[in-house]
């Protein structure tokens, strides 16, 4: 759990409650008390709504906020996470497995791969026309200047990013 998101809930509900505390004062003082004026327990409620109420609601409503989009990105680390493994694990995966084991649509898992090629995460070969992500090491690409996918040799030349001539996966290398 997000202890942001819960430190929002928490100041907004103690915000609510200070909010009715002071109401609920007010009201009975209103009644209880004979020199009470409409005026000044007007203005007493005011400063506790402006210099009490407010900036905690505000800083609970803040501390909410940013707990949920930390929560998203997350939940995205997470899953990037999980591709990173199956990758690893098996060697080859396809996008259609990925796919469902996240239960994303395509051109989704396929923007958290390149994201993940951004982040230099993955060092591998993509054939995006079959849909298949290979787990190679640089180190052995560089060696064999093999593609993993159909064998044909390959050019290193560019930053990070080759395509293989024959069979076109795109092939993926941390640059050092």
């Amino acid at each position: 759990m997000n202890v942001g998101r819960i430190s929002g809930v928490i100041l907004l509900i103690v915000a609510v409650v200070i909010l009715v505390a002071a109401a609920a004062l007010l009201g009975v003082q209103a009644v209880t008390e004979e020199t009470a004026t409409v005026g000044g327990q007007l203005l007493g409620f005011v400063i506790v709504l402006v210099f009490v109420v407010i900036p905690i609601g505000a800083i609970g409503a803040y501390l909410l906020m940013r707990g949920r989009a930390e929560e998203t990105a997350m939940a995205k680390a997470r899953e990037q996470r999980k591709i990173l493994n199956m990758v690893l694990t098996q060697g080859k995966v396809s996008l259609d497995e990925i796919v469902f084991e996240l239960n994303k649509p395509r051109p989704e898992v396929e923007d958290m791969v390149r994201d993940l090629v951004g982040k230099q995460l993955f060092t591998g070969a993509i054939n995006w026309k079959d849909g298949i992500l290979y787990s190679k090491e640089a180190a052995q690409l560089k060696a064999d200047r093999k593609c993993p996918n159909c064998g044909g040799e390959l050019e290193l030349a560019g930053r990070g990013v080759i395509e293989c001539p024959w069979c076109g996966s795109e092939v993926f290398l941390h640059i050092d």
